[in-house]
């Protein structure tokens, strides 16, 4: 059984930061891209970052990209979403989730292309 499980999330005044953590069991981490989305109340689920099986490929939404970094230890079966200078508008739970197998990078912004899902984490930032 594939298991994602975040933590990390937390409480933190604007222009902060936190460190996201995501450890996956039950299958081989290294053949899979992993993302980070988002989801804040009253909205649809955001994506937020992902990087290749590898680690040399990243993508990142733009309202994140300079602030957010993505990184991913195969050793550790775990992924990383570091996060600097934040603001208010990141406020979301926030999920990691598994890419399907074989799917390209570029189409790894749409969470249809996620096979597996963590429950997520809460993060608020307050202003």
């Amino acid at each position: 059984q594939v298991q994602l499980r975040e933590s990390g999330g937390g409480l933190v005044q604007a222009g902060g930061s936190l460190r996201l953590s995501c450890v996956v069991s039950g299958r081989t981490f290294s053949t899979n891209a992993m993302g980070w989305f988002r989801q804040a109340p009253g909205k649809e689920r955001d994506f937020v970052a992902v990087i290749s099986r590898s680690g040399g490929s990243t993508y990142y939404a733009d309202s994140v990209k300079g602030r957010f970094t993505i990184s991913r230890d195969n050793a550790k079966n775990t992924v990383h979403l570091q996060m600097n200078s934040l603001k208010p508008e990141d406020t979301a739970v926030y999920s990691c989730a598994a890419g399907r197998t074989g799917q390209a990078m570029a189409h790894m912004r749409s969470s249809g292309n996620y096979e597996f899902w963590g429950q997520g984490t809460q993060v608020t930032v307050s202003s």
